[in-house]
Formats: C-alpha cells, structure tokens, sequence
C-alpha cells in the first residue's frame, strides 16, 4: 500500500502511533512523507533516525524546518525560541543523520501524485517542478551548501522569471516549494499571510485555486500549511492538520485518485501563533 503523510515537526510518537493504525509493513508499504519533518516537536532526533532506519520503504520531503535545521547546523542561522533541534545537533550520529537529511527531496511524483512540501507556482507544470527541485538538491548534496545556505533566505525575487539564474533561481524555488500558500496569477507570491485560505491579501489566491495554473491537472499533494486543514479534493491533498499545534496528524492511502484518510490525534505540542 502507498501512503501520503503530512507534517511531523518532531512529533514521532503521533508518527509511532499512525504506523500503527496503517498496519505499516517496510516489506510491503511506501511512505511518503510531505516535509517539516522535524521542529517543534518533542522528539526531532527520535523521529530523525527512525525515518532514516526505515530506508527505501519511506520517502521524505524537505519543508522549510528541514532547511532551518540546516542552517543551523552550518551556523548560518541561530536557533529559533521554541525549536527542538539541540538533541539533533548534539547527537553523537549528528553528522549521518544531516547527511542523510541532505540527501532527500523537495518534489516527487510517485504514484500517480506530484508531492511537495508547500506549493507550485502556476507557471510551472509537472516537469519544470522536478527540473527545478533537481536543481536544488545537487546543491544541498554538494560541497557549496553552506555558501548557499548564506544566500537561501530572503523573499526575492518575489516573482517566478525563466531568466532567473544562479542563486536568485535557487532561492525562488525553494521559496516555492517549501514555504508558499499565497500567490498572484502572474507569479509573485506572499509570504506574510499564514492564515487560511480565506484570508487571502488582495490579488491573490490560494496557489492551488489560481486561474490557468498549468499543474491544475496534476494530482498534488502537498503540507505546510496547518491553518488550512485538511484539504481532499479529487486532484489535491492537503494533508497538514497540525499535528504540532494540538491536532491531528494525517496519512491518506492512496491507489490512484481513489484514497483514504487515517488520522491518529496529537499531544499539544507547541502554542499556536509560535
């Protein structure tokens, strides 16, 4: 059976648990899992080795957390208040678990489903997703990450150009991917609104409901985005129901189109708004 699983943000006995329920088998089952896999949480470095322990059976995204762990790491940026990543960073396998979370993905199409973390620009098809991502994991791969974790962050361009080159390319994409909600119909997303889909600034929508947008019929499935809950459309899961914050963590099984939604509940973990 395949299975689609949102945001983890640390929370691996909510993780333990929704295992549980699937009847999971590493013989039988594929795991994909939408990114934030750590943060938050009360127990990132658990959840860490256990995804890493479970190998080809899972396959991981990286959301916007995944990448401030990064970061951290590297001393490009300090640790948040309400982060949970110290156990990870001083872990005696600390150096193999950064490697392996290195290694993993920012978009997938697997299954019948194109997967990320947070969104696509309505520029992009399926192929310029992928083309893109690809992009971005050769660098988290190779020896010029730490050079590009200290350009990654900032919010542009804020527009999607295919003249778009160098550092500037890699960060639009990943801004994309790991961190939208809003975007304009010509592009240009917002990064201040966390809100739900009704919330949405002036000219713009939610990424999945813009007009013309060429993935729209490309079944995605995506997290991040915990204010919108649950999101089960016949081509779109949105499966982050803020584990973290209190609610529930979601798996879908899916066979095609054709799915099923498993919810396990979730200790309050963090505030929200934190």
């Amino acid at each position: 059976m395949n299975y689609l699983i949102g945001d983890l943000q640390g929370c691996c006995d909510a993780f333990e648990r929704l295992l549980a329920r699937l009847d999971f088998s590493p013989s039988r089952d594929r795991l994909w899992l939408l990114g934030d896999l750590v943060n938050r949480g009360p127990s990132s470095l658990a959840t860490l080795r256990r995804l890493q322990a479970l190998g080809d059976a899972a396959t991981c995204l990286l959301g916007n957390h995944d990448l401030h762990l990064l970061a951290v790491a590297h001393g490009v940026r300090p640790a948040h208040r309400h982060d949970t990543l110290a156990p990870i960073l001083q872990a005696p396998d600390r150096e193999a678990l950064l490697g392996w979370l290195r290694q993993q993905r920012l978009a997938v199409s697997d299954a019948g489903w194109l997967m990320v973390h947070a969104g696509v620009v309505p520029q992009w098809d399926r192929s310029d997703t992928l083309v893109l991502a690809a992009e971005v994991e050769a660098v988290l791969r190779s020896a010029d990450l730490p050079a590009f974790l200290h350009e990654m962050y900032g919010n542009e361009p804020a527009r999607w150009d295919s003249a778009l080159t160098g550092t500037a390319r890699l960060r639009f994409t990943v801004n994309a991917l790991t961190r939208l909600r809003f975007c304009a119909a010509d592009g240009t997303m917002d990064f201040k609104t966390k809100d739900g889909a009704g919330a949405a600034p002036q000219g713009f929508l939610p990424w999945f409901d813009v007009p013309g947008r060429r993935t729209a019929d490309v079944p995605i499935a995506f997290g991040h985005w915990s204010t919108l809950g649950l999101l089960d459309r016949p081509q779109l899961l949105g499966l982050d129901t803020g584990c973290i914050w209190g609610g529930r963590l979601t798996a879908a099984r899916i066979a095609g189109l054709q799915r099923e939604i498993i919810q396990v509940d979730c200790e309050q973990a963090q505030k929200p708004g934190l």
